[in-house]
């Protein structure tokens, strides 16, 4: 996908095409995910939301500039905490590889002996990240 449509399109454009590409691999994509915030016990809508939740176990945050920043990997360390979801990616499609581009990020994982030998956490297949 990345080779095909290059660097400098808007984010909303990657979301898209990359939701189209994960949901023509079957998986189950939710772009724009509402992230609920809850402060002590009352629910807030701030307007948070996900770029992208796959398979209801990883959380893509897309992005489109010159350089990541600390506020970005927040954003989504942050999401990923108010989901309850594990793992994250941030993806940087401003860049000329699209592997330069991406940083995987895990919240609050723990391994256990028994995880080391399971397929996925929250899922009963792993998710292959593939070069679209």
């Amino acid at each position: 996908m990345h080779r095909k449509l290059g660097p400098g399109l808007l984010e909303s454009a990657y979301e898209a095409c990359l939701a189209h590409e994960l949901e023509k691999l079957g998986l189950r994509v939710q772009r724009q995910k509402a992230v609920p915030l809850i402060y002590e016990t009352v629910k807030l809508e701030c307007g948070f939301r996900a770029d992208l939740v796959i398979e209801s176990s990883v959380v893509v945050e897309i992005k489109c500039k010159e350089a990541l920043h600390p506020v970005d990997e927040a954003q989504l360390l942050s999401h990923l905490r108010l989901l309850d979801i594990q793992v994250g990616l941030l993806i940087n499609f401003h860049v000329v590889q699209l592997k330069d581009g991406i940083k995987r990020m895990v919240n609050n994982y723990h391994e256990t002996p028994d995880d080391r030998d399971a397929p996925s956490v929250g899922s009963p297949r792993r998710l292959q990240i593939q070069s679209f």
